[in-house]
């Protein structure tokens, strides 16, 4: 196989408990993902890798493909790991199990840029900042690139800074998106990477790749998506999924 995709699926969550669970529209949230995820175009398998009996027994219910994986993992990058290590493929997606928004066409990007240039490890999204409210939200992620768009870095924080005598009209601010693209030779690599300071601060897994001197390529998307991590994030999410379907 060229491509696929896993969903790393764990019931429990620090926030919002059983959140992949959560109704939307008369569907759990998982499945809007795996609905939305099923349209791409690259993706030759794609998998839900569940950590819970309820996740697994939810999963079959809509008709997915599921796999049980341990329940000690610590993150989602460990439990695709374990998903795909017997499989023989190049290109793994991976597909944040909270994201109801997810585009069909941000995947195929991501794969795509992989598969069409072998010198590249790893690869993520962005969406360029419309809201200037978001630019100060630390639960918006942003990424600043460099010319060719690798990331430079990823914060909480708003970058690039705002500095005196500045305007933030002359700024672009972009939202990183968590949807990420690896081959499977550096997914195993990045799994391995110890967790430096900078994720430590910001609590953001994909650092350590930068930390440890490899580069992100990331791909710019108009489309916008709502990641749900409480409970007003899913209100959010159902009010944009019912603007589509009206």
């Amino acid at each position: 196989m060229d491509v696929i995709g896993v969903i790393p699926a764990r019931y429990s969550s620090t926030r919002f408990a059983g959140k992949l669970l959560a109704d939307i529209m008369g569907k759990p949230m998982l499945q809007h993902v795996w609905e939305r995820a099923k349209l791409s175009r690259v993706l030759d398998d794609l998998i839900i890798a569940c950590d819970d009996e309820i996740i697994r027994k939810a999963a079959v219910e809509f008709g997915a493909k599921a796999v049980m994986t341990s329940r000690e993992h610590t993150c989602g990058t460990d439990r695709i790991s374990e998903v795909v290590n017997p499989l023989d493929v190049k290109i793994i997606v991976n597909i944040q199990g909270d994201e109801p928004l997810i585009h069909p066409m941000m995947i195929d990007s991501v794969a795509r840029v992989l598969l069409e240039n072998r010198s590249l490890n790893m690869a993520t999204v962005m969406k360029r900042i419309t809201d200037t409210a978001q630019v100060s939200d630390p639960n918006v992620v942003k990424v600043v690139v460099d010319k060719d768009n690798f990331a430079l870095y990823f914060s909480r924080a708003p970058i690039p800074f705002l500095a005196a005598g500045s305007r933030i009209e002359e700024i672009t601010y972009y939202k990183h998106i968590g949807l990420y693209a690896y081959t499977k030779d550096f997914l195993f690599t990045y799994k391995n990477l110890p967790v430096s300071n900078l994720e430590k601060a910001e609590k953001l897994e994909q650092l350590r790749v930068l930390a440890e001197g490899f580069r992100i390529k990331v791909i710019e998307t108009k489309f916008d998506t709502v990641g749900v991590d409480t409970p007003e994030d899913l209100e959010r999410a159902k009010g944009q999924i019912q603007k589509r379907i009206n």
